[in-house]
């Protein structure tokens, strides 16, 4: 056996490399599970190409999206200000062969990010012409890896999911809510996936594991990084719980607004992008502005924030968003819910899976 077989269990194409213990797990009420590639790597594994190169690089030659090593670590801080040293909850799901573990793993340790868990894709399995479709398709994979990680966890856990528009990761994660809230009966469920190319054995799987969650659903939100540009008002179809941003600074900026990050956060992200990815002033200025008009960043947030940046040189003194920013007109526990005038709802039910409209 592999020396990566021994310190990780298989199931399926799913690999899971445990990194902390039961107990641990299961003492958090929060938990952050972060997509590998294209959301925090700038790496994609779209063909056998990629794959292979993407296994051959070393650790320090793998490059972050820019901003999410300082994320990360911001939203760390933040957790242990809050709540002291207790370990930070966050998870690694990734396409990758469990080949490539340990070099990932140097990876983020490099960012000093220590994560409690990650899951792998065991690919050696479809390397053949056969099966070299199932390569690209990851909606099985990620809804099992999901549901093995949410057996884990406290029953009544809230989970902030990040991804981006390369690998349907809007689907499947909510797709996940939606399998955890039972909002599909087991007929309805098993056409879904049949649609989305899960196959019989993966969805046995999935349903078994459906069986072991309590009725509950735990997606509190869920970030979708714009690595292919795509429109942001598709993603208006998965609700306003779905942010799709740009860059690492609206995603800070956002968790601002939910009181995850401090205004001192959201400067630690803005600087390493000025600094060590030469993001510009009109960038960033940009994305503020968008995010006000597509009615995600509420007043509040922005009457806080501004003066800050601007005092640090990452936007202009005088910058204004084109568009007057909204009220908060629903929060709870000091997460936005609503701002005044959207009409959207947070969370739709029947999302419409298999066709790309609205």
């Amino acid at each position: 056996m592999a020396d990566w077989e021994y310190r990780s269990e298989t199931e399926g194409d799913v690999v899971n490399f445990r990194y902390a213990g039961e107990n641990l797990e299961r003492a958090f009420s929060e938990v952050y599970v972060w997509d590998l590639d294209k959301t925090y790597l700038d790496t994609s594994l779209a063909s056998i190409g990629e794959l292979w190169r993407t296994a051959l690089e070393k650790a320090f030659q793998k490059k972050n999206i820019p901003g999410t090593a300082t994320l990360v670590r911001a939203l760390r801080s933040g957790w242990e200000d809050k709540r002291g040293k207790l370990a930070f909850p966050i998870y690694f799901i990734t396409a990758s062969p469990p080949q490539m573990e340990e070099r990932i793993n140097q990876k983020l340790n490099l960012d000093d990010i220590n994560p409690l868990g990650a899951f792998y894709k065991d690919n050696l399995k479809n390397w053949k012409p056969s099966r070299w479709w199932r390569l690209t398709k990851q909606v099985g994979f990620k809804v099992q890896a999901l549901l093995q990680l949410r057996v884990r966890l406290k029953d009544d856990v809230r989970q902030i999911l990040w991804g981006d528009d390369s690998e349907s990761d809007a689907i499947i994660y909510s797709l996940y809510s939606d399998i955890c809230a039972r909002r599909w009966s087991e007929k309805e469920l098993i056409e879904i996936l049949s649609r989305l190319h899960v196959i019989g054995e993966q969805t046995e799987t999935i349903l078994d594991l459906q069986d072991q969650i309590p009725v509950h659903d735990p997606v509190e939100k869920i970030y979708i990084n714009l690595a292919t540009d795509t429109d942001p008002e598709y993603y208006l179809k998965f609700g306003r719980r779905c942010v799709p941003t740009s860059s690492s600074l609206q995603a800070a900026l956002d968790l601002f607004q939910d009181g995850r990050l401090s205004s001192e956060r959201v400067l630690e992200v803005a600087r390493d992008m000025r600094e060590n990815y030469a993001i510009s002033l009109e960038f960033m200025e940009a994305g503020i502005d968008n995010l006000v008009r597509r009615q995600i960043l509420g007043k509040p947030a922005v009457e806080a924030i501004l003066p800050k940046l601007a005092a640090h040189g990452f936007i202009s003194n005088d910058f204004k968003t084109s568009v007057e920013p909204r009220a908060v007109e629903e929060e709870r526990e000091g997460r936005v819910y609503r701002l005044e005038g959207v009409h959207e709802l947070w969370m739709p039910e029947g999302i419409d899976y298999l066709h790309d409209s609205r």
